[in-house]
């Protein structure tokens, strides 16, 4: 009895003890799905990074498939910095970066950034669920409209809601 006492004891010592930190606003490269030259071309990989060029200035993007990120999901607010070249221009061949993100539950408090090493310093005040660039109404008008393609896309999120930086009032 006393054996059996000490291990459950042990056990949820252990276990009470130890915090996993989140990935959550950590750096990650934003990827794209590869074309089939393209994976070929690359040691057959499934993604391609996504360069600066690529991504609007003032815009929203998500990136599912970032092996950075514990969720594999990236994303970048608007109000994220861009990678510059010394004359402050953008640099368009730089890749893009964003910061790894997972899908929440609106009005849930799961976004908090718990390891602020290597993370961009105004994120963790910024941290929030909120919808990435479409509502609900329009992930389920696509979905039914063509579920294949939406699964491509979208893979298996039926969320608009992630993790990401609240935007910066002008």
């Amino acid at each position: 009895m006393f054996v059996r006492t000490a291990l459950m004891m042990s056990a949820a010592l252990l276990l009470g003890g130890c915090e996993v930190a989140s990935e959550i606003g950590k750096p990650c490269a934003l990827v794209r799905k590869a074309t089939p030259e393209e994976s070929a071309a690359n040691n057959n990989s499934a993604t391609m990074p996504i360069l600066e060029r690529e991504i609007a200035a003032q815009q929203d993007f998500i990136s599912f498939g970032s092996v950075n990120c514990e969720d594999l999901i990236c994303v970048r607010d608007q109000d994220y910095p861009r990678e510059l070249n010394a004359d402050g221009t953008v640099n368009g061949d730089a890749p893009a970066m964003g910061y790894c993100s997972k899908p929440c539950v609106e009005g849930g408090s799961s976004c908090e950034v718990t390891d602020t090493d290597d993370v961009n310093p105004d994120l963790p005040r910024r941290m929030s669920c909120r919808p990435m660039l479409l509502d609900q109404d329009t992930l389920d008008a696509l979905r039914s409209a063509d579920e294949a393609f939406y699964r491509r896309t979208f893979g298996e999120n039926n969320s608009p809601f992630f993790c990401a930086g609240a935007l910066i009032p002008d």
